[in-house]
């Protein structure tokens, strides 16, 4: 695998979890499970050790459920510093190698070492070295995938875990992998793996061998790409340490501390998710040309729903009106809601350019977003409880932790 693109995903194994056995080695002789606070209706598994996996313990389930599988299960708090810390040092072992590293999430990177085989040696022996000097200064594992794309990388990771290292080959991926499931595959979630079992495609190798143009009616622009995917056509860069790409989307979303029985508790819970996607949008020098939201309601059901925005925008309050105007179009209210994320979507650079339209009221939005600016300025000065909307004045049921998280960014 030296010649071409030598590409690897890292995967720190159990992450938090394996954080927290390192902390207190103890830990480790039980099945331990990270959970967030079940006071404020966040308790959920965000990670699990390979004990806790082995009962059946999985991430995103409520503690309840997973006590239930495993009754000896450890609940610890998440220690967020001591995970940035961790993520942070991997880094700079994958910088002895290579500037190319985009980092998916905090436990995950890609690496191009495309342009450091001929001094390291292959992609394999890069892999095992990333791996060891993780176990060996970091105290935790590490999952490494070899390819020649960014998917087949991810799915290498994801096929031998803990403490492993998998090679696909350019030369016999279809042997390797055409067998597996197709949900192994990143971009297959469950919705769509439903989807395509019910047309017969069950497997990496059904989805290369359908038509193209038979998956782009199914499930659109995204069946296109499934199916380049599953041949190997991922032609996707690394980005160059430093240098972010523009993300598909930047979200913003919360569990609430009780049901929202209405539609203004709704409007207003938008209103606060919407600053945090507007300021990050001008912080990245974004515009959206759409948004999206999901809403759970109290039976854990959960629906999602998106449109076109007239017109590219960075505007916190253009953000929040088009996002409670898209909720009272479309959602059927048929039981209390429990959680509510709103993303910004379709994003594009600050500086495209956008075709201009005479039904729209540019100088509004001008006003708007230099007005948002000056907001940011004092939050950046003086901190982010400095000026808040009045929405915030109110009850609007989410913990006070929450209400300065960071927006999250998916660039898949």
């Amino acid at each position: 695998m030296t010649r071409g693109r030598v590409i690897l995903h890292c995967d720190l194994n159990n992450f938090y979890a394996s954080v927290e056995c390192k902390r207190n080695p103890e830990l480790k002789a039980y099945p331990v499970a990270v959970c967030g606070s079940v006071e404020d209706r966040h308790g959920i598994v965000l990670a699990k050790n390979q004990l806790a996996k082995a009962k059946g313990v999985i991430t995103g389930e409520p503690v309840w459920q997973a006590k239930e599988k495993c009754p000896g299960l450890v609940v610890v708090p998440p220690n967020f510093d001591d995970y940035v810390e961790h993520s942070r040092r991997a880094r700079e072992i994958y910088y002895r190698y290579t500037d190319r590293v985009e980092p998916m999430g905090i436990d995950e990177c890609w690496l191009d070492v495309s342009g450091s085989v001929h001094l390291f040696g292959s992609g394999q022996k890069i892999a095992y070295e990333i791996k060891e000097s993780i176990k060996k200064e970091l105290g935790i594992t590490a999952s490494v995938g070899v390819s020649f794309n960014k998917i087949f990388a991810k799915l290498g990771s994801d096929l031998k875990k803990p403490d492993a290292v998998t090679c696909i080959f350019k030369e016999t991926f279809k042997e390797q992998i055409w067998h597996l499931p197709a949900n192994v595959m990143m971009g297959i979630g469950d919705k769509t793996y439903k989807k395509m079992h019910k047309k017969n495609i069950k497997t990496i190798g059904d989805v290369a061998s359908c038509p193209p143009e038979i998956l782009q009616t199914w499930f659109g622009k995204s069946g296109l790409d499934l199916w380049n995917y599953a041949n190997g056509n991922d032609q996707s860069e690394v980005a160059v340490f430093g240098e972010s790409p523009v993300p598909k989307s930047i979200g913003h979303g919360t569990t609430t501390k009780a049901d929202l029985k209405t539609a203004e508790e709704v409007r207003e819970l938008i209103i606060e998710l919407s600053q945090d996607l507007g300021n990050s949008l001008r912080k990245q020098s974004l515009s959206a040309s759409g948004v999206a939201i999901s809403v759970k309601d109290n039976t854990l059901e959960t629906r999602e729903y998106r449109a076109k925005l007239p017109h590219l925008t960075q505007s916190t309050r253009i953000i929040a009106e088009s996002a409670y105007n898209l909720f009272i179009v479309k959602h059927v209210w048929k039981n209390n809601i429990r959680a509510i994320t709103v993303r910004v979507i379709d994003l594009v650079s600050g500086e495209a350019p956008e075709q201009l339209s005479i039904f729209i009221d540019y100088e509004r939005q001008k006003k708007l977003e230099r007005l948002e600016g000056a907001v940011d300025a004092i939050r950046e000065k003086y901190g982010s409880h400095a000026i808040c909307s009045a929405s915030y004045l109110k009850d609007i049921k989410i913990s006070k932790r929450d209400h300065r998280l960071p927006a999250f960014n998916s660039f898949i």
